[in-house]
């Protein structure tokens, strides 16, 4: 795998988010059937469908890597090299007919005790926006280079937030929510970590933030972030889960954002 160029990677990475962001297309106006519902989540039968598609063109280029998903693993999640995916980050909006959904897709490989991403892809089908990054480069937008904005100002600051699903991770989100209200420009609550973390990488957005979140929701985007001159924060969670706080390198400390993980 070492003697394998980063842009092979990246371009069946691309080919797999391109093929699921198609069936994410073909099926939108289409009745759609729930795998299961929670309180405040739907799995649907298109998230799987997406993940195999994606599972099949990766390990058809690469059989040896293996896969970590929110659909479910393919081989070994600790092996060197792992593929990790959200086949549809943003299930809710897309079921409920909000186009602002899209798909994941990060490369890590493992380095010492710990996996790094060394490249992700997020593809949103319905802008027909595909963001790219390599470790050590710089994030792309359909081919572009792109950077996090430059506002330092916690008052011009935009500010998205995303909310844990168990009562506690509600309760402690939910007082920030207030104080940065009072604060930011605006906050936004927009339902897909990936697309977030692609807009703060491009300077749509200048913060992203989430107490509890899974691994195959952030992986592709944290990168984007860095690469793209901000930084992106995490902590381990309870149950294999992170906190998660991304913001364009300016504003984490004045908007006291590391008390939000606590």
């Amino acid at each position: 795998m070492k003697n394998i160029p980063t842009e092979i990677f990246l371009a069946a990475a691309v080919k797999a988010a391109r093929a699921a962001g198609k069936i994410m297309r073909d099926n939108w106006h289409r009745p759609k059937r729930v795998n299961s519902a929670e309180a405040h989540d739907i799995k649907l039968e298109l998230d799987v469908r997406c993940q195999k598609l994606i599972t099949k063109i990766l390990l058809a280029a690469f059989p040896k890597i293996s896969l970590l998903g929110e659909e479910g693993d393919s081989g070994n999640a600790s092996a060197e090299y792992r593929w990790v995916v959200d086949p549809i980050d943003g299930t809710v909006n897309y079921f409920y007919g909000m186009p602002h959904a899209a798909v994941s897709i990060a490369l890590q490989r493992r380095k010492g005790k710990i996996h790094e991403t060394i490249l992700g892809v997020i593809y949103d089908p319905f802008t027909d926006e595909l963001w790219t990054a390599t470790l050590g480069g710089k994030t792309k937008l359909n081919g572009r280079v792109v950077r996090c904005s430059n506002r330092s100002r916690v008052g011009d600051s935009l500010v998205a937030m995303g909310f844990s699903k168990s009562k506690e991770n509600l309760e402690k989100s939910l007082p920030h929510l207030v104080r940065l209200s009072r604060r930011a420009k605006k906050i936004r609550i927009m339902g897909s970590a990936a697309l977030e973390l692609a807009y703060v990488a491009c300077g749509r957005l200048d913060v992203y933030v989430e107490r509890t979140i899974n691994l195959w929701d952030i992986a592709a985007g944290a990168l984007m972030v860095e690469c793209s001159g901000g930084e992106c924060w995490t902590l381990p969670a309870p149950g294999g889960k992170l906190r998660m706080c991304a913001d364009n390198g300016l504003l984490r400390r004045k908007l006291q954002l590391g008390s939000l993980l606590k």
